[in-house]
């Protein structure tokens, strides 16, 4: 099975959810067999020196890669406003990258092409032009479904108006691409009944994020310790700033004064200024760290108070096999079958918020039990080698049935 993966940005370091999920479905594919070659733009947001990458990121039969300037622009967006396309998809639609694909495929014969994510649909033209590999959309999320939930979350109307426009683009090309596919493969059962909805009847298979339980080592001794709660996670990215907004200003001062002793540790690559100058009682602010396990590992809580998000978040799988009590919404748990004080705890109003921290100070002895039955459920069900054998089987079939 010869796989051509297309990525919208390098699948390395491992500190955000798309690289996580990309990464760990590549190294599956190929422990399974598979010979997997990555195609993937380096861009100015997420940019990462590619002479820097360990010895041990050898699961690909070749990388090929192209710099892409994907930075917003003021005056982009407002010529946007004029156009039919979605300014979210134009801004990842390269001359260079669509040369070294066609290169690529004149070159090698692949069976399967895999797109990570609906931003490398411009593609599948040049891939039809010079291939007759089946299209695989891996999509990672409703795309269209975050910045609709991000829109009515805003309080400001203009920007309100403004994100609206951005999404009622996004949605229509989205749903316009779901003829294009040859088979799907959302991220969660919620993400295929919707595009379901949407009219797609091709062949599908659901296929989670799944991580290797071997790269993740708990440390139970932050049950030990005094109650911590941590927090991680691409602060360029707006569900994460805007759920940490919402945390910070709604919910921690209420926290803070009850359990004044209580501290909050805030991680994250790209930090806004203000928030890095932000002198908030109880929160530490510590910006890019180096190793995201040992930081987890170091506290008993982690948060993930996600307000907008869609699809899957990588980091609450992390969180709860490294044996940690993950508390988030139930929009941060979408994907994740996990049950209230049984694996996690979920919150979803100041009051729940409050309840929760409130049960973790009273139940502290029975926090490392919901630490350990996370585990076990993360190694049960988000296998990555279990995943990636499910999807291949389905690349392999000769006849493709829909399975989830």
């Amino acid at each position: 099975m010869r796989i051509l993966q297309l990525c919208k940005k390098f699948p390395f370091p491992l500190k955000d959810g798309e690289s996580i999920a990309v990464t760990y479905l590549a190294k599956a594919m190929n422990e399974l067999g598979a010979d997997v070659t990555l195609l993937t733009m380096n861009t100015t947001k997420h940019y990462f020196d590619a002479t820097q990458l360990p010895d041990d990121f050898n699961h690909y039969d070749a990388i090929y890669f192209t710099e892409l300037d994907n930075r917003l622009s003021f005056f982009g967006a407002f010529l946007n406003l004029f156009s039919a396309e979605s300014y979210h998809i134009s801004r990842f639609i390269s001359k260079s990258f669509e040369k070294i694909l066609i290169q690529i495929l004149e070159d090698k014969t692949f069976d399967i092409i895999q797109l990570e994510t609906v931003y490398l649909a411009p593609y599948i033209p040049t891939i039809r032009k010079y291939s007759n590999a089946k299209i695989c959309m891996r999509s990672h999320n409703v795309e269209f479904e975050i910045w609709e939930r991000i829109a009515a979350n805003s309080k400001n109307p203009i920007k309100k108006w403004y994100l609206n426009h951005l999404a009622a683009k996004l949605k229509k090309y989205e749903i316009t691409q779901l003829q294009e596919y040859d088979i799907l493969a959302p991220i969660t059962d919620r993400d295929a009944q919707i595009f379901s909805s949407y009219g797609f009847d091709g062949k599908m298979q659901v296929t989670p994020i799944g991580i290797d339980n071997r790269d993740y080592m708990a440390d139970d001794s932050s049950f030990q310790k005094d109650l911590s709660i941590s927090f991680i996670g691409s602060l360029d990215w707006m569900p994460n700033l805007e759920g940490l907004n919402y945390f910070l200003n709604e919910i921690w001062p209420d926290i803070h004064k009850t359990y004044p002793e209580l501290k909050f540790y805030v991680a994250g690559r790209n930090t806004p200024q203000h928030l890095k100058a932000t002198k908030i009682p109880g929160v530490i602010f510590e910006g890019e760290v180096s190793d995201a396990k040992k930081f987890i590992n170091k506290h008993s809580i982690m948060l993930v108070p996600i307000l907008s998000g869609s699809g899957m978040r990588a980091k609450i799988l992390e969180g709860m096999a490294l044996g940690k009590v993950v508390l988030t919404t139930s929009i941060g748990l979408e994907g994740i079958m996990a049950k209230h004080k049984d694996q996690v705890l979920i919150a979803n109003t100041k009051a729940e918020f409050l309840s929760c921290i409130e049960f973790c100070y009273k139940e502290k002895s029975s926090l490392i039990h919901i630490g350990q039955r996370a585990q076990v459920f993360i190694s049960k069900r988000y296998d990555n080698l279990e995943l990636a054998k499910r999807l291949l089987n389905q690349y392999k079939a000769p006849t493709l049935v829909p399975v989830s």
